[in-house]
């Protein structure tokens, strides 16, 4: 008791004073205090937040003993690479029964037409049709056996991914039946069978309605079912195309590396790839297998690239895949749009806000900048998108830096080749540094290789890049000569692609291994890395640099962007329709200007620039022979299409 009082006697005066001092304040300026201290506390608990790396950033490789060199990544199990994710879910029918039990049997594939919603199918609905598939085809004698080809030939739709396969070589592998999914391709395989261009053919089975006139005019059984080891055909550089064999175990594999990368809970992914390129490159079919595999939705595109706005609108898609000419499309409109320098000048400056946020790992769509400039950006592509995922080509990045301030959304990185499934590295969450393609995936190894001839040494870091794992392909198809040549005796896959590690054990792809060639004076040329730099021109869509022994310097062939290269012509003085523009001269010279600023800005010698262009007026595609289903430029016949304008060009410089 005395104790006590004698507590309540002592007196402190910083206390005494300080509530004193409280006390005398205005009721006002005490509620003004109050305020503030509330908006403090929600700006603390509500202030944006990093992304939590999964492993450290400064980190994201490491050597693996005993493994000539190779490097894993840093999040997964050290003692083995990662071959699957769940443990119910090892083949492709256990990971889509995983998704129907998840979802409750909810949405899974959707298609539309114009100006309509999309239609769903269910989880139940495509294992029933899927199983519809295969009873039809057991019963028309297709008994599954290693000899035994099943090909597709369609568009990209929901009906593509019931069948999981695809074949663009159908002489190759002696095909007995074909899916397709138009009457007109269906007449173009008649046609073959009578020109005895693919004589084992049997059977068509057509997704589409059909007449029977078209069963008339084949020799052939016909039938129409509404709708092992896959083989995906990559046109070769030259000679027949090659057959990639992939297994379950592969696609398993490489999508467990996606998953144990990334976050994919409650996912609508949009696929929007036309024709073959969906499949061919598995990328995007990898992706579609982490969404299956969690009981997510899939929307395909109408079939019309230019209504993919319109169908982004309609799905509010939340995972997006891309090609990088698609974001280099999406930067130039964004900046074609801000036709005023203030304008332009406002815009950077909003990204380059935005721009410092996301180099500090903070994704987000609601910040002032976004209110006032990126919101309609993010409308467009349907308001929800969380994640977009791009591979195939480089990224120029001055554009993937844009993108990732303005859409507010994670934009990864992947590269691979199909040979490894789809993806052997990918960026990791929170690393949002351009110039480099991630880490490897946790399903496989990565190695450098010396390349002496180009003076690449694995010892400084540099080499052919090389993967092992899980994820890596049997071989192709009755080629085992191609095989030897790409698959090692100690499963090394040889990507042809020259890579450097850098300080933090990610990888930049550098160079290529072939297509390389030395101009008459004796210096080597890689013309992907030079055409990797103009792209970046702003009326650019495509192009392909050309040079041989014979000549001492380059020229190129470019394609500009018909939406994007009239209004840039327009800054320039020069007014006209696509075709009358790219006849002009004037606009020719402005073009091979811009390119050689690029050229100089990014280092290029001057016998790596391009002395003369011609300008066409036609895309290369696939249609037109001059891309691979990859999307890739296909060299011999650039070259030989190209023939006589490449020969005027030089004839040109001559004079």
């Amino acid at each position: 008791m005395q104790a006590q009082e004698m507590m309540s006697g002592l007196r402190i005066p910083e206390m005494d004073e300080l509530g004193q001092f409280f006390r005398s304040l205005p009721t006002s300026t005490l509620v003004g205090i109050g305020a503030l201290t509330a908006v403090l506390a929600y700006w603390l608990a509500t202030r944006p937040r990093p992304i939590k790396p999964p492993c450290s950033l400064l980190h994201q490789s490491e050597e693996v003993p005993h493994e000539d060199g190779g490097h894993r990544s840093m999040m997964g199990d050290s003692s083995k690479l990662l071959a699957y994710y769940h443990d119910d879910a090892r083949t492709m029918y256990e990971v889509f029964q995983r998704g129907l039990h998840i979802s409750g049997d909810g949405p899974c594939l959707g298609s539309r037409l114009p100006n309509q919603p999309y239609k769903w199918i269910s989880y139940k609905e495509v294992t029933a049709r899927a199983e519809h598939l295969g009873s039809g085809l057991l019963h028309q004698g297709c008994q599954p056996n290693p000899s035994q080809f099943i090909g597709v030939f369609s568009q990209n739709r929901p009906e593509v991914t019931l069948t999981l396969c695809l074949n663009l070589g159908l002489s190759l592998t002696d095909i007995s039946t074909v899916i397709c999914d138009k009457v007109e391709k269906a007449q173009v395989l008649l046609e073959n069978v009578e020109r005895k261009e693919t004589p084992g053919l049997q059977r068509i089975i057509l997704m589409d309605d059909f007449e029977s006139s078209i069963v008339e005019h084949g020799k052939k059984e016909f039938h129409f079912i509404d709708v092992g080891v896959g083989v995906c055909f990559l046109s070769a550089y030259t000679g027949n195309p090659k057959g990639v064999m992939l297994t379950h175990g592969n696609v398993v594999a490489d999508f467990s590396g996606f998953l144990k990368v990334t976050d994919v809970s409650d996912c609508v992914f949009f696929c929007p790839f036309p024709r073959k390129s969906f499949i061919a490159h598995y990328l995007c079919l990898s992706l579609q297998s982490v969404v299956y595999c969690h009981g997510g939705r899939i929307g395909f595109y109408q079939g019309d690239i230019r209504l993919l706005p319109d169908d982004m609108k309609a799905l509010q898609p939340t995972i997006f895949p891309v090609v990088p000419r698609l974001l280099n499309r999406m930067y130039d409109k964004i900046f074609s749009q801000a036709n005023t320098p203030l304008k332009r000048w406002l815009l950077n400056f909003a990204a380059k806000r935005k721009g410092a946020e996301v180099s500090n790992g903070i994704i987000r769509s609601d910040s002032l900048w976004d209110k006032i400039f990126f919101s309609k950006i993010q409308a467009s592509l349907g308001g929800r998108l969380r994640m977009i995922i791009t591979g195939a080509a480089p990224t120029s990045p001055a554009v993937l830096g844009f993108l990732r301030a303005a859409l507010g959304c994670q934009v990864y990185e992947a590269y691979g080749q199909t040979e490894c499934t789809a993806g052997c590295t990918f960026t990791t969450p929170g690393d949002w540094t351009p110039g480099h393609v991630g880490a490897p995936l946790p399903c496989n190894l990565i190695k450098l290789v010396d390349v002496p001839d180009k003076n690449y040494f694995a010892s400084k870091g540099e080499g052919e890049v090389c993967v092992k794992g899980p994820n890596v392909f049997k071989g192709y198809l009755k080629d085992p000569e191609r095989t030897a040549e790409t698959l090692d005796a100690d499963s090394w896959l040889h990507t042809g692609d020259i890579g450097k590690w850098l300080p933090n054990g990610t990888l930049k792809i550098i160079d290529r291994k072939k297509h390389i060639f030395k101009l008459a004076q004796g210096e080597y040329i890689s013309p992907e890395k030079i055409e990797n730099i103009y792209i970046r021109s702003e009326p650019v869509a495509q192009l392909y640099v050309h040079g041989d022994s014979l000549q001492s310097c380059l020229v190129g062939i470019v394609v500009p962007d018909p939406e994007v290269m009239p209004e840039w012509a327009k800054k320039k003085g020069i007014i006209g329709t696509y075709k009358d523009l790219c006849k002009n001269t004037e606009l020719k010279k402005a073009i091979l200007k811009d390119l050689v600023h690029l050229g100089k800005a990014s280092g290029l010698h001057s016998f790596e620039q391009v002395k003369n262009i011609y300008i066409h007026n036609e895309m290369f595609s696939i249609v037109n022979g001059l891309l691979t289903p990859t999307l890739k430029a296909k060299r011999p016949e650039l070259k030989e299409f190209f023939k006589e304008k490449i020969d005027q060009l030089y004839s040109s410089i001559s004079m």
